[in-house]
């Protein structure tokens, strides 16, 4: 797929490449962002260099991870990442990190929906999830407000810093955006 650019109301979501290598390098030294995601940890610019000038791209290109740079739509600084990782025929995973001080805002939750509309309605998605370690309140409430159904919590299903940590779990269906499904869904019966 071409790389492709989408907007929100306040948002501008754009392919992550080189051009973001020092805002990626400085956002990712936030000690949230590296004790709650799967950066590594000391975050170094040679990460920085690896993922923004060679992974993210490479990964577009294949089509395995759609990694996008969230700024203001009027121009202005980094607000985070966030990528589709594809999953399987119909499924697909989310994940983002905020900038320490555009945290609190609202911006993640619409870049959120942003792109889960663009997986749903581009990318054939009919099952989008979520996931973050247990105890990441922030995560949780970014999904829970952009309307993914909190699932469960699966033990030791996140390999993190040499640890298996246990992870919550949430999905979004088109459905829940009003979006046709490529397959129809039918709820289990109580």
């Amino acid at each position: 797929m071409e790389p492709v650019t989408l907007t929100s109301e306040r948002l501008l979501l754009r392919p992550l490449g080189p051009q973001d290598i020092d805002a990626v390098y400085e956002g990712a030294q936030d000690p949230a962002v590296q004790r709650w995601t799967t950066v590594p940890s000391p975050y170094t610019r040679e990460d920085a260099e690896t993922f923004a000038g060679k992974i993210a791209p490479e990964a577009w290109t294949a089509g395995t991870e759609y990694c996008f740079a969230i700024f203001p739509k009027g121009g202005g600084p980094l607000l985070g990442l966030m990528g589709v990782m594809v999953r399987g025929k119909g499924a697909a995973e989310i994940g983002f990190w905020t900038v320490a001080e555009h945290r609190g805002h609202g911006y993640t939750t619409e870049a959120l929906l942003c792109l889960a509309r663009w997986a749903f309605t581009e990318l054939g998605t009919d099952r989008l999830e979520w996931r973050a370690e247990v105890g990441n309140a922030g995560s949780r409430k970014v999904a829970e407000k952009a309307g993914f159904t909190v699932e469960g919590t699966l033990r030791g299903a996140m390999p993190n810093k040499g640890t298996r940590r246990d992870s919550w779990v949430g999905a979004l269906l088109p459905s829940d955006l009003g979006l046709p499904s490529a397959l129809p869904y039918l709820p289990a019966q109580s």
